[in-house]
Parts: structure tokens; sequence; C-alpha cells
């Protein structure tokens, strides 16, 4: 009778973990639309050509009296937003720590976001201030509700669960951003038959972008529960004590300084990563000619496959382990960027070629690495170390955007400025492979997995 009673609690448990973690996925499933039609299609080229439709006859524009070449100021926006949300993360992560009310912060989070893109709709003409304070805010406000987001994992799946629900929830966001790309196709190829310009076309994609974003975030927002803190008393405190708390969690990291290494190694490599991610459409559209419908193509294919390369890295992972497959990724995206280099203007098939090779490692390389930073974690304090692993995740992506536009803005050439992120890549192997992952793990008081 006990026994019983024991097998149905565990097995309703277990039904309740996996329906939160259905419902996690979803998040995912809604915001990335932001990420790959925004951020990675739309944006880049079409504030380009606003900021450039504004400039004057040398091509700079002038933000508070700033002179900024005009085919830096998209990279410059996306660099000051990342700066943005790094000042807000801390306050954000302390009053969900403290108060165990992730829900509220996390819709407030997403729904500013989602605000923010819709209202992209009214970017045109020479308003390329307008598109760079939509820009900050949305691209602040998504960081920091995938910091929320990402902090449920601990909490939802336990750790032989945690690299397949990773997974799983980078696999979801890529089908959505596959999804939406194709429906974007189709009215940007055929904006006259809709009876819409060019522009306009463009403008709609960005609006559907943040609807999509707001629609579909409403699953997670029900799904996901709210695990109450014990110290709702400080409460009203926690905002002040934000950047005291990681000021703590940093000092207690320098007892695992392991797991602080791959944290150092985390934060290079994957600034590379967004920021090849963020400036690929200015690449293919300013330095190599392509059209958009080219690149809206590739992006596609990007999300396809790394639909597949992160269910596969996954596979390989159980195999190799993380970290060999991770460091694997990591040489796969410096021969990727050195090829970027070389590819000849106008030429769609090669830029085709390239987006196969970025899509079959991106996913796999950021879904392995949230997964094996888990082991990482010393027992118990799962939220503080992932609210330092989310810092990291966006704390120094701004410096890849800023070396991105300082480059072309001293040399002229989108060339230099994409192979100069080869750096974030080749360092960013040099610190990983030098972390033994093993000790490491056991250091942070949990178990060794057999394949690491």
């Amino acid at each position: 009778m006990g026994t019983d009673t024991v097998r149905t609690d565990t097995a309703g448990e277990a039904a309740g973990r996996r329906r939160e973690q259905r419902g996690w996925y979803f998040y995912d499933w809604a915001c990335s639309v932001y990420s790959t039609s925004v951020l990675t299609v739309f944006l880049g080229p079409y504030l380009t050509s606003v900021a450039e439709e504004a400039a004057d006859a040398d091509g700079f524009v002038h933000p508070l009296g700033i002179p900024v070449r005009a085919g830096s100021f998209f990279a410059y926006s996306v660099s000051l937003s990342v700066i943005v949300a790094v000042l807000v993360m801390p306050l954000v992560g302390a009053a969900a720590d403290r108060t165990g009310r992730k829900k509220p912060l996390l819709a407030a989070a997403a729904y500013t976001g989602a605000a923010a893109t819709t209202a992209m709709f009214f970017l045109d003409g020479d308003r390329y201030l307008l598109g760079g304070v939509l820009l900050i805010v949305a691209n602040a406000a998504q960081s920091v509700a995938m910091m929320l987001y990402n902090s449920y994992l601990p909490q939802i799946a336990p750790p032989e669960e945690r690299d397949a629900v990773s997974s799983r929830g980078w696999a979801f966001g890529y089908a959505s951003g596959s999804l939406m790309l194709i429906v974007n196709l189709v009215l940007y190829l055929a904006h006259d038959s809709f009876g819409v310009s060019e522009g306009t076309a463009v403008r709609i994609c960005l609006a559907s972008a943040g609807l999509w974003w707001g629609a579909w975030a409403l699953i997670p927002l029900r799904r996901l529960r709210d695990r109450r803190s014990s110290s709702d008393q400080v409460a009203g405190r926690a905002g002040a004590m934000g950047f005291r708390q990681l000021a703590a969690t940093i000092r207690d990291m320098r007892r695992h300084p392991l797991t602080l290494a791959f944290l150092l190694a985390y934060l290079i490599y994957n600034d590379g990563i967004q920021t090849v991610i963020s400036q690929a459409s200015i690449y293919g559209s300013e330095e190599l000619g392509l059209g958009q419908s080219t690149l809206i193509g590739a992006v596609l294919l990007v999300q396809v496959l790394a639909v597949a390369g992160a269910l596969g890295m996954g596979r390989l992972a159980r195999i190799y382990g993380a970290k060999r497959t991770i460091l694997g990724s990591l040489v796969a995206w410096t021969v990727t960027l050195a090829a970027g280099y070389f590819l000849p203007a106008g030429a769609p098939v090669w830029f085709f070629v390239l987006a196969a090779g970025i899509g079959l490692v991106l996913g796999g390389s950021q879904a392995l690495s949230r997964s094996l930073f888990s082991h990482l974690v010393p027992p118990g304090k799962e939220a503080e170390y992932f609210s330092a692993y989310e810092l990291s995740d966006r704390g120094m992506s701004w410096l890849g955007p800023l070396l991105f536009g300082l480059t072309y803005q001293l040399t002229g050439s989108y060339r230099d400025a994409i192979i100069s992120l080869v750096a974030f890549f080749v360092i960013g192997f040099v610190l990983l492979a030098r972390v033994p992952v093993r000790r490491a793990i056991g250091d942070a008081g949990n178990p060794v997995p057999t394949t690491i």
C-alpha cells in the first residue's frame, strides 16, 4: 500500500516535470523567430540602408553628435544593447532568486522585447535612431528573458536528462525560425502580389516576429512553475543587492577554479558565435552583394541543418564526450570563417555552402556548452551559477560586434571585419582544451559521467 503510494507520487512528479519541460521548449519556439528573422536576416541590412539614407556626403551618421560610419551603426547598436543587458541582468537575477517569482519577470522581459520588435513596423525613411533604440530595447529584453528561461533548466531536468532537454529546446527554436522564415520568404519574394513595397514587406516581417514572440510565450508562462524562495522578507532589497550577489557568486567560483576556467573559455568562443549570427547578413549583403532572398534562403538552410546538428552533436557527445565535441565544433567555426573571407562576391552557391557549415555546428555547440556547464555547478547553487553563466553568455557579446564594427570603420572592409572574429574561436579552443572536465566535475561535488 505504502509502496504503491510512493510509486504514484513519483509517476506524478515525472509527469509534472515532463509537462514543464514541454512548456519550457515553447519559449525557444516563441523567441527564436526574433533571433532569426530580426537579428540575423532582416534588421541588419534594413537598418543599415536606413542609416545610409540619413548619412552625410561622407557616409557618416551622427547619433548624439558622434560620427559613425553608416555601415557600422547596426553593429554598434547590438554592442550597446548587450551592455544594457549586462547592467540589468544582475538586478533581475537577484530579484528572481530572492522572491522565487521568475514567471512575472520572464513575462515582463518577453513582452517588452515583443513590443519593441512589433514597433519596428514604423522604421522607415531615415529613422535610423528609432531603429537603434528599438534594437537596443528588444535585444536587451531578449537577453534578460533568456537568463530567466535558462535558469529553469536545473529545476525541470535532473542531471541525466539535461543534455537531451537542452538540445530539444534548441531544436524547437530552430524549427520555429525555419517555419517563419519560409513565410517571410514568400511575403518578401511576392510582395508585389500582396500589393506592398519591398520595404513594407521587410517591416511586416520584423513586426510579425514580435507578434509571434508574444503569442507563443503564453504557453511557457502557463506551464512553468514558480519555486517560492525562503527569503521573501528580503525581496524588496533584491535589486540593490543584485551586483553584490553576482560578486559573491564570482568569489565563490574562485573556490572552483576549473568551473571558472570553463566559464572564461565559453565567454570568449560564445562571443564569436553570437557575432557571426548577428553580422552574417550584413557581410552577405554589403560585401558579397547578395540579395535579401538569398540571405533568407541561406539562413533558412542554417535553421534546418541546426535542428539536425543540435541532435546529431548530442549523439556525438554520448560517444566522444561533450568537451571533445565542442572542441571539434570550434575547429569547424574557425575553418568556416576562414573560408568566408575568401568567398567571391555575387556567388550565392558558395554562401549556401558556408551557411551549411554554420548550421551543422551552431545549435550543438551552444546546447552542449549549456549542459556541460550544468555538471560543473556545485549542488544547491544552480540558480546563482546559471545567472553567472547567462552573464557570460550575454556579458561579453558586446566585444565581438564592437570589434567587427571598429574593424570595418578603420579598414572599410567587411572581409577584414569577418576574419577578425577567428580570434574568439582560437582563444576559446585553447582555453577549453586546458580544462580537465572530469576533475572539474569531481571538484564541484558531482558524480562524473562515464563519457564527458
